[in-house]
């Protein structure tokens, strides 16, 4: 493995350099976590703006290299941007605790999902808890390292629902404008085909990725017509929504790890991504289940349409609600058996796909262009490791 001495990965955002005792060019960060242990744990006593660290050795090596820094920072920033997707969500339709700070609750869209399942503020709540320490572990293991952690924080500039529960604060995503793919769910049923090879798969939803729709209520008009007892069907087709695009995003985290993992060189690191995106994978099919519960339906307001995906001109092993675990399919060469496996895991290009996939979706619609520049420079380092 190659050795990494302090300083020398560039930073990319919110890092500015500082000058160690033996005379290294070392990466510090002027802006602090969200979670104080970042500041209590790694730097007590220093100020925000005078950090000064003290590299902790990756075990067995002399330190992280360029490419697993950048990989690390690129997956930081990833799950600092699910994190406050999954933030939006919890404050109208989780568990409202200490653990997951911010909102209020929304009575009326909490019973909406809960159509999905009964269980599904439970579920928000906990997907949101874990994606704050997967970015918060990560950004401390950096630091340790002697490398900036990531801030996406002056990009927090997007506007919050104005229906009830919501904080006020500046977003990173826009959960109001979505265009949700859900081919993801023709994929893993699918016996004979697989990203990999380049194969393209239907939608569940063919609606959702034609035009723009709010996976959380906009303003409280969106809940109009609710009670707490049955949804408007407008406010259901919201919670659908919302159930088919945690699925979404959960199985791009799902890939994405693995795809990654076979970039990096230290065998700590490789133990981290292969940690956390198991997470992912079991969020994923939690979620891929609760979807299949969604009630079919036509929105009033824009004509959206959640078919019966088990009815023509449905239904079939393709769009089967009840299979959530991954049909085996071909993998690494057709004349290999079929396998049950995660689909994609191609390294190349795989950060920058990523990207690429969530732009599309509309995840970022109203973000600056030095967003997308700093994100388009993060996962560019990840795909050259």
């Amino acid at each position: 493995m190659n050795s990494m001495k302090t300083g020398s990965v560039n930073s990319i955002e919110g890092a500015t350099r500082a000058t160690t005792k033996d005379g290294n060019d070392a990466l510090r960060t002027s802006s602090v976590n969200r979670r104080s242990f970042l500041v209590k744990g790694l730097v007590a006593g220093a100020g925000a703006a005078a950090v000064s660290l003290t590299p902790w050795r990756a075990k067995g090596a002399g330190g992280l290299t360029p490419g697993d820094a950048a990989i690390l920072r690129f997956l930081a920033a990833a799950e600092i941007i699910e994190t406050d997707a999954w933030q939006q969500y919890n404050e109208f339709g989780g568990i409202q605790d200490s653990e997951v700070p911010g909102g209020t609750g929304n009575a009326l869209y909490s019973t909406a999902l809960s159509v999905l399942d009964s269980d599904m503020a439970q579920y928000v709540h906990d997907n949101t808890e874990d994606e704050f320490t997967h970015f918060d572990f990560i950004n401390a293991y950096l630091q340790a390292n002697g490398v900036a952690p990531v801030s996406l924080d002056r990009f927090r500039t997007l506007p919050s629902s104005q229906a009830s529960g919501a904080q006020q604060i500046g977003r990173l995503t826009n959960l109001m404008q979505l265009s949700v793919d859900t081919s993801w769910w023709t994929r893993y049923r699918s016996g004979s085909k697989n990203p990999d090879f380049g194969d393209t798969f239907p939608q569940a939803v063919p609606g959702l990725v034609q035009g723009q729709f709010p996976a959380i209520p906009r303003t409280d008009a969106d809940t109009a017509g609710s009670t707490k007892k049955k949804p408007s069907t407008h406010l259901q087709a919201i919670a659908n929504t919302a159930g088919f695009h945690f699925a979404m995003i959960e199985q791009g985290g799902t890939s994405l790890y693995p795809s990654l993992a076979q970039r990096v060189t230290h065998p700590e690191v490789l133990r981290i991504l292969l940690s956390i995106g198991p997470t992912e994978a079991m969020h994923f099919q939690t979620w891929q289940d609760k979807a299949g519960n969604a009630p079919p339906l036509t929105d009033p307001t824009n004509g959206l349409v959640f078919p019966d995906l088990n009815s023509p001109p449905f239904g079939g092993e393709t769009f089967q609600t009840n299979l959530i675990m991954p049909e085996p399919t071909v993998f690494l060469d057709r004349k290999f058996p079929v396998c049950s496996i995660v689909r994609p895991t191609e390294t190349e290009g795989a950060a920058m796909g990523a990207v690429n996939f969530l732009t599309r979706t509309g995840l970022f619609v109203g973000q600056s262009s030095q967003f997308f520049a700093t994100l388009t420079q993060l996962a560019q380092a990840a795909d050259a490791a």
